[in-house]
């Protein structure tokens, strides 16, 4: 780690969201218990705005293995990346929000940025 570095702040992590009828019959325990040997740390709902994902969590090393224990059981993933979560995520007021997002749009307009991660809920 670099020194002033904040990664300690943040936890790298695979993720894959799929809808829940992507798992077919299985149930969704079933399909947590199948996927652990492949490195699944954590299965999550999402049932907000009309749908219904499933969220599967996963150390951003065990990314190729997730993936391909997916694939055999056959789940059609609609998205897959690698995130930071962050470690301690924090609340702010809607005027703390609004002043981070014009922050935020700073930094990202730099084009030296790549990405930006905060740890804001």
């Amino acid at each position: 780690v670099v020194n002033g570095s904040l990664e300690f702040m943040f936890s790298r992590k695979s993720v894959f969201v799929f809808d829940r009828s992507a798992i077919g019959g299985m149930e969704v325990e079933e399909l947590e218990l199948a996927l652990i040997d492949c490195g699944l740390e954590e299965l999550e709902a999402i049932e907000d705005d009309g749908s219904d994902e499933l969220v599967a969590y996963a150390d951003y090393a065990d990314f190729g293995r997730l993936s391909e224990g997916l694939e055999r059981l056959g789940v059609a993933v609609k998205n897959a990346s690698l995130k930071r979560i962050p470690n301690t995520p924090i609340s702010l007021s809607e005027e703390q929000m609004s002043e981070l997002d014009k922050l935020l749009d700073k930094i990202e307009d730099d084009d030296d940025v790549q990405a930006v991660y905060t740890n804001v809920n």
